[in-house]
């Protein structure tokens, strides 16, 4: 996910071509001997000068040849998405939490939408948070499915890269409870969310 570029880097007298990538959190670029990784949070400082984006943050500044795509890569890191805009949350939602631990994301969800449970889930929903950390908990889909409306969607939040609860083990289970992931959106530094919905087949 995410924007992607063939570019040249430099950084600390290194030169190098490379892949640039840019997601919702960070800007990354491996190429040659120079590889790099800077989060959004860790920058005091972005320009752009005729066609290259230059970064600033603790290690020095990193520029990046990006020709027209430079203003926006620019804008993205300076106004990133929220997290409920990346989620797409629309004030009219009927909306279910469990499992989910980060009180600021329910906060900013209650405050953003019509109706929400949070502990329980209600039928009828246009979305459910549904936050896990075991694989065993992925039983639970098919009948939390059941709570969805037809074109409601399913937003599975897990921690990162932990073995306990792989993308792999998400996506089967998703799969078998007869859903369909359509779209992944980082969550949070330590969490991700992939968002399931029910086949228009089967609506």
């Amino acid at each position: 996910m995410g924007n992607e570029a063939m570019v040249t880097a430099r950084f600390k007298g290194l030169t190098a071509a490379g892949k640039a990538h840019l997601d919702a959190t960070a800007l990354r670029f491996r190429g040659g001997d120079l590889k790099l990784s800077i989060p959004f949070t860790q920058m005091s400082k972005v320009t752009v000068r005729g066609g290259t984006l230059s970064v600033t943050f603790a290690d020095g500044t990193a520029s990046l040849d990006l020709g027209a795509a430079a203003p926006k890569w620019a804008d993205k890191i300076l106004h990133p998405p929220s997290r409920l805009q990346k989620i797409g949350v629309r004030a009219e939602w009927r909306v279910s939490s469990v499992g989910v631990a980060d009180q600021a994301f329910l906060a900013e969800l209650a405050a953003a939408v019509g109706h929400i449970s949070i502990g329980r889930i209600v039928n009828h929903c246009d979305a459910i948070f549904f936050g896990v950390t075991r694989e065993a908990e992925l039983a639970r889909l098919a009948t939390i499915k059941a709570s969805l409306k037809p074109n409601g969607a399913l937003w599975i939040i897990r921690p990162k890269g932990r073995p306990e609860i792989s993308e792999r083990a998400t996506m089967a289970a998703g799969k078998a409870a007869g859903l369909v992931d359509v779209k992944v959106v980082g969550f949070s530094s330590t969490h991700t969310a992939e968002k399931f919905v029910i086949p228009v087949s089967a609506r």
